[in-house]
């Protein structure tokens, strides 16, 4: 039963629009969290990312979810396209820092190449006009485990070093989600050489 209705909240949160969300040509809210990489904790800025390339900000339910681990695989799996495309991600979710420190180590889904950044009361997806949802108790997450927080709705936001949304990408499945942040990153680095 948990499973079934873990999978309703998830299908309804990723089926949210992201019609209120900043869009193009909105400033994107700096903001610092708590976040893991490979495990460890570390202090994130968005300001400090922003000045080596553009920043892929993606907001996603919970760690340990369906379509978030499928999420989280494919944008460690291309992590060396985004490299390339001179950009760098950041996720962001309302999970406590120490599952995030699980999810970010995880072989399975971060696998130590992306950062994930834990926004426990919403502050950060509301900034970027999200949709913040409660939790329920009892639901649990694909390990078993209980979940315990609330989730945001899925949305990515491509941020130029500007501090400006140059794309904003919601209400696609979790891996369409990475292909089209990562085709936003590549026309962003190829616009920049085209005007050198």
């Amino acid at each position: 039963m948990n499973r079934l209705l873990l999978a309703g909240l998830a299908s309804a949160v990723v089926a949210l629009p992201a019609a209120a969300a900043l869009n193009k040509g909105d400033s994107a809210p700096a903001f610092k969290a708590q976040a893991s990489l490979a495990g460890k904790e570390f202090s994130y800025s968005l300001a400090d990312a922003l000045k080596k390339g553009p920043v892929v900000v993606y907001f996603y339910p919970s760690a340990y979810t369906q379509g978030c681990n499928i999420q989280a695989h494919t944008f460690a799996e291309n992590m060396d396209k985004f490299t390339a495309a001179k950009s760098s991600v950041i996720g962001v979710s309302l999970d406590s820092i120490a599952r995030l420190n699980d999810f970010s180590a995880d072989p399975a889904y971060c696998a130590g190449k992306l950062p994930v950044a834990s926004d426990t009361d919403g502050a950060i997806a509301k900034s970027y006009q999200l949709a913040v949802r409660e939790g329920r108790a009892g639901m649990t997450d694909s390990r078993g485990k209980e979940i315990g927080h609330g989730f945001t709705e899925r949305t990515t936001f491509i941020v130029t070093p500007d501090g400006k949304v140059a794309a904003t990408i919601g209400g696609i499945a979790p891996d369409e989600n990475v292909n089209q942040a990562l085709k936003a990153v590549e026309e962003l680095a190829h616009a920049g050489h085209q005007g050198h």
